[in-house]
């Protein structure tokens, strides 16, 4: 699991969703409070295995 505060997620926001479509958990947070969690949404999962070798 990954926890980045929102400044973070803004500048490597690219960054986090490759790492996200890897299969990493990814939390955004205000300071130290968890507030969001970006996933890969269960389509999206499907489509990028198909190009997968």
């Amino acid at each position: 699991m990954i926890q980045v505060t929102i400044h973070e997620a803004k500048t490597h926001l690219s960054r986090l969703i490759r790492q996200a479509l890897s299969g990493e958990e990814i939390i955004i947070a205000k300071g130290k409070k968890p507030l969001i969690k970006l996933v890969v949404l269960p389509e999206a999962r499907q489509q990028r295995r198909l190009g997968g070798a």
